[in-house]
């Protein structure tokens, strides 16, 4: 009997606990190609594996998101915002913070129209999603494209209301870092004018984080042409 060749496994054809543990660290992920794989798997395995392939990717794309971004990564995320499952829609907006780091990241979720998404995960029941969603807005409006998407999506008032004393800090320094950003376009800034003595407040601040955001946005939000 004639045996039929031996092949090698492509990554997407490995079973993830092998794929992730092949080399240890987010940098030998991506030294060793696996991204592609990962976003590949990401769209089928069951839940509580896409939370951990989202911890994994959102770690490696900090360390370089040239590969993702090659493999559609952004689209996937894209949809995992939609999520019923809380912690997805947690995990997909903290890779898409990641992946918002390089300008192509910023490019991307813009076309993909991922930013009115965001803004509507501004209103999310859970405050990590928030969180999360008010940092990657805050990466991805650096763009006049992306400025102008949150914008008309009406972002300014949501995250205004994330300034409260009753979210978190992480909430409240994310989204006060997202309304710089947006502060630097005009019409962003106009609109932002009657609310700086919520930004004086936020100075007061015992954080020292919030504080030194809250004196950038007061000089984006009062600067004058």
């Amino acid at each position: 009997m004639t045996l039929a060749p031996s092949t090698t496994l492509c990554p997407s054809c490995l079973p993830l606990s092998n794929l992730i543990r092949l080399t240890p660290g987010a940098q030998s992920i991506v030294t060793c190609g696996l991204i592609p794989a990962l976003v590949w798997k990401l769209q089928r395995e069951e839940e509580n594996i896409q939370e951990l392939i989202l911890d994994t990717l959102a770690s490696c794309l900090q360390e370089d998101a040239s590969e993702a971004l090659n493999s559609r990564a952004v689209p996937c995320f894209k949809e995992k915002l939609l999520s019923p499952n809380e912690n997805i829609r947690s995990k997909a907006a903290r890779a898409l913070m990641a992946i918002s780091i390089p300008l192509e990241g910023k490019i991307q979720v813009w076309k993909c129209d991922v930013i009115p998404i965001l803004v509507h995960r501004l209103r999310d029941k859970n405050m990590e999603v928030k969180a999360n969603a008010a940092g990657a807005l805050m990466y991805a409006t650096v763009t006049t494209e992306g400025k102008y998407a949150a914008l008309d999506a009406d972002a300014i008032t949501l995250l205004l209301e994330l300034l409260n004393s009753g979210f978190s800090t992480k909430v409240r320094l994310n989204a006060t870092k997202a309304l710089t950003m947006l502060a630097e376009a005009p019409e962003g800034r106009k609109l932002l004018q009657s609310h700086i003595p919520v930004f004086h407040n936020l100075e007061k601040e015992k954080n020292e984080s919030i504080q030194r955001a809250a004196r950038i946005a007061l000089k984006v939000i009062e600067w004058k042409p």
